[in-house]
């Protein structure tokens, strides 16, 4: 290829992606709050304006400890709410408070019917003031996500779609999908990236950085039974 008389490389065209390589990426990121993901996804993160579908075979499980640190300082930044439509639990308020998302910035919608579900979704997307968008659609089609995903590159939201396992074999128009593996432990698999396949799964930490503390302060407690497994605690929460 010439252009003005001068060959072309791949390494000259910024909107080229070399499959070997994790794509370049033009729109905003969001760095998911684990490095280990953040450097296995192009640009450090969760893209903003593109469709991330997230495949589970029990709904909401470790949803939030996944996706709460770049939703907290989405909405840190921009203030805006966001969106859950028909999530399968209520959230826990102080929990999440904890972790740096107030409540008062979650707006939930509950329609327990796959079009209301699907339109409610479409019209949060259409809102400007909407931050991110969290919809449990399992019965949506691909032609469903398409839409959804044009409405978020339109307004360059975060959206991300939770569907069951069973759908794992479809295609579908995410520029990410993962699915979490059911396990006691946080265990993602990349699913789909513009990038090589990884083969491996990625572990994340199961529990905020406060709660593994006192998880573990007990477990030390239980092996060193000497130590009175109230004042390890007390410290722990001092030190946290």
């Amino acid at each position: 290829m010439l252009r003005g008389g001068a060959p072309i490389s791949p390494e000259n065209l910024p909107d080229v992606w070399r499959a070997p390589e994790l794509a370049r990426v033009g729109e905003k990121i969001v760095a998911t709050g684990h490095a280990s993901l953040d450097a296995q996804l192009p640009g450090g993160g969760w893209p903003c304006g593109s469709l991330v579908e997230i495949l589970q075979s029990r709904e909401g499980r470790h949803v939030w400890q996944l996706l709460l640190p770049a939703l907290a300082k989405a909405t840190g930044e921009e203030g805006g709410p966001i969106v859950l439509v028909d999530p399968p639990h209520l959230p826990f308020g102080p929990a999440l408070k904890a972790q740096g998302l107030s409540s008062e910035h979650l707006l939930r919608v509950n329609t327990r019917a796959g079009r209301s579900a699907l339109w409610a979704s479409e019209q949060a997307l259409r809102c400007a003031d909407v931050v991110a968008l969290m919809a449990w659609l399992p019965h949506c089609r691909g032609t469903d996500l398409h839409r959804l995903h044009l409405g978020a590159a339109q307004q360059g939201k975060l959206l991300f779609v939770f569907r069951g396992v069973d759908v794992r074999g479809e295609s579908s128009p995410a520029r990410v999908r993962i699915e979490i593996e059911e396990s006691d432990e946080l265990r993602v698999r990349l699913l789909k990236r513009r990038g090589p396949p990884l083969a491996s799964a990625i572990a994340l930490p199961s529990h905020p950085m406060r709660l593994q503390r006192l998880l573990d302060s007990r477990k030390r407690t239980s092996i060193n039974p000497t130590k009175e497994r109230s004042h390890v605690l007390d410290r722990t929460v001092a030190i946290a």
